[in-house]
């Protein structure tokens, strides 16, 4: 019976660590986005002139506004990558726990990757998070509302790669860029697709992990 026992949970925690890697490799595979799906303001440009996928790199155009997303929805995870201005530093975005991705800025939290500002939180098409308070003498919401991140810029300058490391767990988001732990917030939402946001200039994404 021990036999029996032991041989059953083995088996189990091969499954799971077969799940897990599968899982890594789906969101990206380094050659192509049949994982992703696209969204472009008014649908203003075909999505396979604005994201592009070269020698396992991601290049999204900047314009017009859009971002891509996965097709799965993910929850308790921790997502990394690498990202650098194709040329000029300027604004783009990791979305997670995207609800509904339905037009550019959906029902989600977008972790800034805006130059200068890496690491804040925006909290996109009514979303929220429960650390959030309104600017102090503001009596409305803000369209866009923030939660600054918690330490001086981590970036590297433009040209070079950056490294972002995104956990979340049971609603907990926590954002490290470069290594240095630049937020953290709690959504009362639990699942959700992951985005990679179009806005301003060309950035580049590469190596891709979600485990």
């Amino acid at each position: 019976m021990r036999k029996t026992n032991l041989s059953t949970l083995m088996l189990l925690l091969i499954l799971l660590a077969s799940s897990c890697k599968q899982q890594s490799m789906d969101i990206f595979n380094g050659k192509d986005l049949s994982n992703w799906e696209f969204v472009l303001e008014n649908d203003a440009a075909p999505a396979n002139e604005v994201y592009t996928v070269s020698d396992g790199v991601i290049t999204i155009a900047g314009e017009p506004l859009g971002y891509m997303y996965t097709k799965e929805k993910y929850r308790n995870y921790t997502l990394e990558m690498e990202y650098r201005w194709a040329e000029n530093a300027s604004n783009s975005g990791i979305f997670v726990l995207i609800e509904d991705p339905t037009n550019p800025f959906p029902n989600g939290i977008e972790c800034q990757l805006k130059a200068g500002q890496a690491g804040d939180f925006v909290l996109l098409g009514g979303s929220d998070l429960n650390e959030y308070t309104l600017p102090e003498g503001a009596t409305e919401r803000p369209a866009f509302p923030v939660i600054d991140k918690l330490e001086e810029s981590s970036e590297k300058p433009t040209g070079e790669w950056n490294k972002a490391k995104i956990v979340v767990l049971d609603g907990d988001i926590t954002v490290y860029i470069n290594d240095v732990l630049q937020n953290r917030a709690t959504s009362n939402v639990m699942e959700g697709h992951i985005g990679l946001q179009s806005e301003g200039e060309a950035i580049q994404f590469k190596n891709i992990v979600i485990s």
